[in-house]
């Protein structure tokens, strides 16, 4: 009886299925196959523009050539490396670009956390219509803003300075819209018992909710640094002073500046991609279960 139970359990098995282990053979099934395969092609598809860039920014300055294969090839060399970031604005241009990202990420964090919560669990009038301003801010583009901003910076005297790189950049409906829906997440009777016990509004902003939502902030953290990192227009509208700009406008400014076509933009570019890349293999695990949180909720 037990042999005819596990012949008839073995032909129930769907093909692949390892009777000893207790699991599925994934290498039997040509699909599998074929998803790594594609897998592995995207992923190359998508590193080779950086390869490259590190391959041509190693190379002898002024070389040129109209063999593609030769920029893999040797000679490599490193002085161009030492030559940027001894002897043109790079390292300031880069210092620049760290502390408008890094402060504009902190103050985006702070002000979205605390505009989210006070939608999404206080209660007062008018509440859903402010709500509705986020949203609507979602659909004007931020280049149809900055005529305006630029006449408010202007006239606070914003102008040519950090704060007129960072203040304007501070504001994120997206993020206020991202935080709300997690923060609706928060049971109501948390919030009611924490009020019971004599816990201030702020108090439970910090103590409780705050540390829930830290998936959340962490992806609209990444995201915020990398959106100021990688800005253009508003700082250079915004810059006037050589020793204020920001990395994408600096690098362009410096293009301009020599002859070579490839060599030294590359290298600028490269050292430019360095802290974008550090923080997204740190914080790689946060921003995706960040995102795939906020996905789900949104």
């Amino acid at each position: 009886m037990e042999k005819f139970n596990r012949q008839v359990g073995n032909k129930n098995k769907p093909k692949g299925y390892n009777r000893q282990s207790g699991m599925f053979n994934k290498n039997r099934y040509p699909m599998h196959r074929l998803k790594i395969t594609l897998g592995l092609i995207l992923a190359v598809l998508f590193l080779f523009p950086v390869i490259w860039m590190l391959f041509v920014s190693i190379k002898p300055n002024g070389f040129s050539t109209t063999n593609p294969a030769e920029w893999f090839i040797p000679p490599f060399t490193i002085v161009n490396y030492i030559d940027l970031l001894t002897e043109s604005h790079l390292l300031r241009w880069l210092f620049n670009s760290l502390f408008v990202a890094v402060m504009t990420t902190i103050l985006t964090l702070f002000l979205t956390s605390l505009a989210a919560f006070a939608i999404s669990k206080m209660q007062f009038r008018y509440k859903y219509f402010i709500y509705l301003f986020f949203l609507l801010g979602l659909m004007i583009p931020g280049e149809a803003t900055i005529i305006p901003l630029y006449e408010i910076a202007k006239s606070l005297h914003l102008l040519d300075s950090y704060a007129g790189l960072i203040l304007p950049m501070v504001a994120s409906p997206l993020g206020v819209i991202i935080l709300k829906s997690f923060f609706d997440g928060v049971p109501e009777e948390v919030i009611e018992s924490a009020i019971m016990d004599g816990c201030s509004y702020f108090k439970i902003f910090y103590k409780i909710v705050l540390p829930l939502a830290k998936p959340a902030l962490a992806s609209i953290g990444i995201l915020t640094f990398i959106g100021s990192w990688n800005d253009f227009l508003w700082p250079f509208l915004s810059i006037l002073s050589e020793s204020l700009y920001t990395l994408p406008v600096g690098i362009p400014v410096f293009n301009s500046t020599y002859s070579q076509a490839y060599v030294l933009p590359m290298t600028a570019n490269a050292i430019a991609s360095i802290p974008v890349i550090i923080a997204f293999l740190i914080f790689e695990k946060q921003i995706v279960k960040g995102i795939s949180s906020t996905g789900i909720k949104g």
